[in-house]
């Protein structure tokens, strides 16, 4: 194919050796030619509007662009002639004419692109006399500070949000100079994506509101560093000034995040520098909380535990963040392992437990590979906020022809086609059940089941494509039929020859199963909240926003003897439930590793100083395993602790069974059913403190009850009523919603949210009260 051959061209002089058909551009910056442009973007599409990379061309009589000129075999081009730098000058005077002059508190001041061209090809004195353009200020959120004064007609915000965010939420209005870029009518730009944008504005137009005025670009260092949220794990730069953490950007990474990051790992920072955090060991005496130094607080710790385990170890049980670091993990494992428990879990918000507890739930094939895929079926997903970038993996999918589909206990906004399936908690595993029957499995359910022409073409897909996946999201592994809905996605995928996946909640779920924190033969995160241990060790979660039972969480702990809480934060659940917290430090103030989806370990170091006397979380639980008199805590580092890890637990992850297709159902109820989504900004204790991430429109409908029509109109509810939402025997009071999205007898109610602490499990049955 012509593609594929390779031909030579000639660039100021020097020959090059390409593919044909290649961008001129992409070829000189390859060969480290350089060549001024501002609208193009080597991940968006060519638009050639700002005229700024244009180059001569043998043979061709006028400047044409480099970002839109594809090579031909003996192209001779010129990039710095007479011809080209004196179309170059005028392109740029004319993008001056009507730029402020405002560089010294302009926030792109430093790191402006415009800036740095104009330097090589602007001039000194301005011929342009006549009143400058000025656009009013816009707001369009709590992210995006605007200042559009400064546009200068790129249009790569407007490309991405159509390309690649799905939502085209920008666009231009008006001609000539009068073209101007927003939202078209007043709103807030809501992508979960949206932050993107301040990285492709090659001016001051578009920035980061929580970073306004804070420092000046030349004033940061830069630190690489893994978001610490999703499973993608996202590269970033920790940008930091004298030891704190400035600011958050994407570190370029094809096979990951490409150069791009969702906006709860880009400003979730805040977080670090919130009221809530914990800068000292808090003791509770007498019902008391009072400082303590960290001798006393660890010696605490130490023969608390101890004068638990000695008469009976099982009395001890140890629950983990899936966002903690494999080595802070790690640690935690071994110190409940030496004191002869093996009651250790990360799978808080998991409620079902039937299935294979030693297989490691990952994707089962490489992140970049989504992309490439011609059908999959998610089940339990809402993958567009639960993942972001995996997401888009799947929406450039579905952009070239993939057929996705969907099985959900609610209807999703989604930002590419999908056929979904929406039913309640119980109706997933019946038309999950179905199509295996469609595709010639056999379960071993009890209840009869139906199937239907819409489950014979999923399977009839899946039977068709060459390279398919089934994905198992959130809220299946919160499911109280996960083990069944893991053994009939196996089925489907044997009976269709498809590979089978699960989509990790966490930026460390993967990494936590491969080190084995996980009970041998001990008890899983549900049962040792369900029968309470006297003494309990928690590293870095809070039991009323972590847990899928969170009212469960609560009531274990508070009738436990003692309650060590490793933790960055100072929460009114911990305050009621924990004895001892230890400060620990938080995102971006200590090294570690994850593991990502696609079982990628990943390390980074410290960027920033922890806060107060908080310290490393390794570095906690080594001095108290050292106080316990336990073998094996003599580390002097983390890297230390990751080389132990990767000698025991490195080798290639494998697909393996996480369920079986046979036994009770047990979310079919005979009432109202909950359906216990964990939101987007709710997730973790670090983003749930980034505050402006907390007055984005998605967090604000975030702590509501919802319902659709006919469930409000039978309850004589209304949108916008207070009512009681009633689980168990907690009570949380909440604003209702009227929502076409969710299904005939369920009610969305989130988890991690303001409310929910006195809640049970996420799904289970619920009652709705008007206030």
């Amino acid at each position: 194919m012509s593609e594929e051959k390779t031909i030579t061209i000639e660039v100021d002089g020097q020959p090059l050796e390409t593919k044909a058909g290649a961008l001129l551009i992409d070829v000189t910056d390859a060969a480290g030619i350089d060549i001024p442009r501002f609208c193009y973007h080597k991940k968006l599409s060519i638009a050639a509007s700002c005229r700024m990379c244009l180059v001569e061309v043998a043979k061709v009589p006028k400047p044409i662009p480099a970002c839109a000129t594809q090579v031909m075999d003996g192209m001779v081009v010129q990039t710095r002639s007479p011809m080209v730098l004196a179309a170059q000058k005028a392109t740029m005077e004319f993008l001056l004419i009507n730029h402020p002059l405002d560089c010294p508190v302009c926030d792109q001041g430093g790191e402006c692109e415009l800036q740095d061209v104009a330097m090589g090809y602007g001039s000194d004195v301005t011929r342009f006399v006549e009143a400058k353009r000025v656009i009013p200020e816009t707001d369009i959120g709590p992210l995006i500070a605007t200042d559009m004064t400064r546009c200068i007609h790129c249009t790569r915000c407007v490309r991405f949000g159509d390309e690649v965010a799905g939502m085209r939420e920008m666009g231009a209005t008006g001609r000539g100079e009068h073209m101007t870029i927003g939202t078209f009518i007043a709103h807030n730009v809501d992508s979960e994506l949206s932050g993107n944008v301040i990285d492709l504005c090659p001016v001051g137009a578009l920035t980061s509101k929580p970073f306004q005025y804070r420092a000046r670009a030349w004033e940061l260092t830069r630190h690489t560093g893994v978001a610490p949220h999703d499973s993608v794990g996202s590269n970033i730069q920790v940008h930091t000034r004298r030891g704190e953490v400035m600011r958050v950007h994407p570190h370029s990474n094809d096979a990951i995040n490409e150069v791009w990051l969702s906006d709860r790992d880009r400003f979730s920072y805040e977080g670090v520098k919130s009221e809530d955090r914990l800068t000292q060991p808090l003791i509770k005496k007498d019902g008391e909380w009072t400082e303590a130094s960290w001798e006393e607080a660890l010696e605490a710790a130490a023969s608390g535990l101890k004068n638990i385990a000695s008469p009976d170890a099982d009395q001890i049980g140890t629950l983990v963040s899936p966002t903690a670091t494999l080595e802070e993990i790690a640690l935690a494992r071994k110190i409940t392992k030496g004191l002869g428990s093996s009651n250790i879990d990360y799978r808080l918000r998991q409620e079902d437990f039937r299935g294979n507890s030693s297989a490691v739930p990952w994707l089962g094939q490489s992140i970049a590979s989504l992309e490439s895929i011609d059908s999959a079926l998610l089940i339990g997903s809402n993958i567009r906020k639960d993942q972001p970038l995996l997401a888009h993996r799947l929406r450039k999918a579905a952009l070239k022809g993939a057929k996705i589909q969907l099985i959900n206990p609610l209807q999703l906004d989604l930002h590419f086609d999908a056929a979904q399936m929406v039913s309640d908690p119980a109706g997933m595993v019946h038309n999950l059940a179905a199509i295996a029957e469609a595709a010639g499995g056999s379960h071993h359910l009890t209840e009869q089941i139906e199937v239907t022409a819409e489950h014979k073409a999923v399977a009839e897909g899946l039977k068709r494509s060459e390279s398919a996946v089934i994905l198992l999201g959130n809220l299946a592994q919160s499911h109280p039929d996960y083990t069944i809905l893991c053994g009939l996605a196996a089925l489907i995928a044997k009976a269709t020859e498809v590979s089978v996946g699960v989509i990790p909640m966490a930026a460390n779920s993967v990494g936590a199963a491969v080190i084995g924190a996980i009970p041998d033969h001990g008890l899983n995160a549900h049962s040792m909240l369900e029968n309470p241990r006297k003494g309990y060790l928690l590293l870095g979660i809070e039991p009323g926003r972590d847990t899928n039972n969170p009212a469960l969480a609560r009531s274990a702990m508070s009738s436990a003897e003692l309650v060590v809480a490793v933790t960055a934060y100072r929460s009114p659940c911990l305050e009621e439930t924990a004895s001892i917290m230890l400060p620990m430090s938080g995102f971006g103030e200590t090294s570690g590793s994850f593991v990502n989806a696609e079982g990628r370990w990943q390390h980074f170091s410290g960027a920033a100083a922890p806060v107060g006397e908080s310290r490393p979380g390794w570095k906690i639980l080594r001095v108290l395993g050292n106080l316990l008199n336990l073998d094996g805590f003599d580390y002097s580092s983390s890297e230390e602790i990751l080389d132990e890890l990767r000698d025991a637990h490195g080798a290639e992850l494998k697909v393996t069974g996480l369920g079986t297709a046979k036994g009770k159902i047990r979310s079919a109820v005979t009432g109202l059913v909950r359906i216990g989504e964990t939101p987007i900004y709710a997730a973790d204790a670090l983003v749930r403190r980034a505050t402006s991430l907390q007055k984005t429109a998605e967090a604000r409908e975030a702590a509501a009850a919802r319902v659709n029509p006919s469930v409000a109109a039978d309850a004589g509810l209304f949108d916008g009523d207070r009512v009681a939402v009633v689980q168990g025997g907690g009570r949380a009071e909440m604003v209702l919603r009227v929502d076409p999205h969710i299904p005939d007898g369920c009610v969305w109610v989130p988890a991690a949210v303001p409310g929910s602490e006195s809640l049970g499990d996420q799904f289970g049955e619920i009652s709705l009260e008007k206030v």
